[in-house]
């Protein structure tokens, strides 16, 4: 059985042994949204509908980020009407989105990921174009 590992422990230990990248799913136009396709490098380390349903709440959370909404338009017309120092002391609800989307991802790596030797870096990194998940060595394995 594979070794448990905590979060603080394989960002400062853990050797990197390869890395996956899923990559942005284009079909329905510019809409930020990622592949759903397990990659055959984390068969051994995740369940394949774990993994699908941590990518389906990311599109749904990027989904609710972009969707305009009343509160979108308000935000703008401030915006105008005070020449964009409204943002100074406010959040947009996109940076709101953003915001709880780092902190499923955090909450995903110390629950799901950092367990079983990976580690999901949030897709804002790489400026929303992969979602990369790093694969640590099993150190189990060579003990």
């Amino acid at each position: 059985m594979a070794e448990t590992h905590s979060l603080q422990d394989l960002r400062q230990q853990a050797a990197v042994a390869a890395k996956v990248f899923i990559q942005r799913d284009y079909t329905n136009g510019t809409l930020c949204q990622f592949q759903t396709k397990f990659p055959s490098e984390l068969e051994t380390r995740i369940d394949k509908q774990q993994f699908e349903e941590t990518v389906r709440t990311l599109n749904n959370l990027y989904a609710e980020a972009e969707k305009l909404g009343s509160q979108s338009y308000i935000e703008g017309c401030l915006a105008c009407l005070t020449a964009y120092t409204i943002f100074l002391c406010m959040e947009t609800h996109y940076e709101k989105v953003l915001k709880k989307i780092a902190k499923y991802i955090q909450e995903q790596n110390d629950k799901v990921y950092a367990p079983r030797g990976l580690l999901l870096t949030d897709p804002i990194e790489r400026g929303l174009r992969v979602i990369e998940i790093t694969i640590f060595e099993d150190r189990s394995l060579t003990q």
